[in-house]
């Protein structure tokens, strides 16, 4: 992967361990218009012009769960399955998105003994394990969960008969923290899967218009507050339960 300019990340063309693809993948047949809002389908021919809200020009990378991304959204997800060790500071990967409770090989090594620190607090772990929501220290907390259970309501200026929706949803698919804007349609696409949902009732999007359509209440209503925050790994979908009452 390299680097242009400062902030712009792009793939290196001759690395033969990626696929590469153009374009968008997973594309829903059906838009909200950026600029009117009308409900528009493509007809799967022709060019992909009726489609194009954002640019699509940077190269993507498939990867083993289907999902084609680009440099940023990859260098964000591999961010945030690293982590320092709170005793020697060396780097750690966490290999089970689900458990909280990770081994430091390094410090296990010089300690002669098994060390274990929480990827949540980063203090060496206290209590049972495994566990997905937190450890036996008191004040560890999931800083994202707690954002869930706090937040406001949402108002949208553009759809009428929906009260109750918290203005902050985890993304459905890789548990991303999102906001919406409270303008358009209801629906928003995640940054980081590029999976489009519903921010009233977190049904994808295809789902979700089913039985309801961008500018009206769902048909299931609004979804409570999430407890929960999903975790993307490949093709894997976890779940990590907070301790929320």
């Amino acid at each position: 992967m390299t680097t242009q300019q400062q902030e712009e990340k792009r793939y290196d063309p001759s690395d033969t361990t990626l696929k590469f693809v153009q374009g968008v993948t997973n594309c829903p047949s059906i838009r909200a218009c950026p600029t009117c809002g009308q409900r528009v389908e493509h007809d799967q021919t022709g060019c992909k012009n009726i489609l194009s809200l954002g640019d699509t020009s940077s190269q993507r990378a498939m990867m083993s769960c289907g999902h084609a991304v680009t440099p940023e959204s990859l260098t964000g997800w591999c961010r945030s399955l690293l982590e320092q060790c709170p005793s020697c500071k060396s780097s750690v990967v966490r290999k089970d998105l689900s458990n909280l409770n990770v081994i430091c090989i390094v410090c296990t090594a010089e300690k002669k003994k098994t060390f274990a620190f929480c990827w949540q607090c980063l203090g060496e772990w206290v209590g049972p394990a495994p566990r997905s929501d937190h450890c036996g220290r008191d004040g560890c907390v999931d800083d994202d969960l707690e954002v869930l259970r706090r937040c406001s309501s949402i108002t949208f200026t553009e759809v009428t008969g929906i009260t109750g929706c918290p203005s902050v949803r985890a993304c459905p698919t890789c548990g991303l923290r999102v906001e919406h804007d409270r303008n358009g349609c209801k629906n928003i696409e995640c940054p980081r899967c590029e999976n489009e949902f519903c921010f009233v009732c977190l049904k994808l999007t295809p789902e979700c218009l089913e039985t309801s359509s961008y500018f009206i209440p769902c048909s299931d209503g609004v979804a409570p507050r999430q407890t929960s925050i999903p975790v993307w790994h490949d093709s894997m979908l976890y779940t990590t339960t907070g301790n929320l009452p």
